[in-house]
């Protein structure tokens, strides 16, 4: 399997913004092979902001590999950039695969 993350630093008091943008999005990942499962998940708050991290499983790292090549990938993230007032600095990527 594989885990793919992407950590978020946003602006404190900008928390629920963030979240209602996720809620309401479309992710195009029901259909998509070796797709598992997805979260979003919220960690400590910091002096000047609220780290999150989306967080999907895959069957193989070819899987979202795959993905994100595809069109589905390409709508889910057509809006990205419509809400960077919430965002400080670059979402982080981080990509493992499992051992045990």
């Amino acid at each position: 399997m594989f885990i793919a993350m992407n950590r978020f630093k946003i602006v404190l008091g900008k928390e629920k913004d963030f979240e209602d943008v996720w809620k309401n999005r479309e992710t195009h990942l029901d259909n998509v092979p070796g797709f598992r499962k997805f979260n979003l998940v919220k960690g400590e708050k910091k002096d000047d902001h609220t780290l999150y991290a989306s967080h999907s499983l895959w069957n193989s790292k070819e899987d979202f590999i795959n993905w994100t090549k595809s069109e589905a990938f390409r709508l889910a993230h057509k809006s990205a950039g419509q809400h960077q007032d919430l965002y400080i600095g670059h979402p982080i990527f981080e990509g493992f695969e499992t051992v045990i």
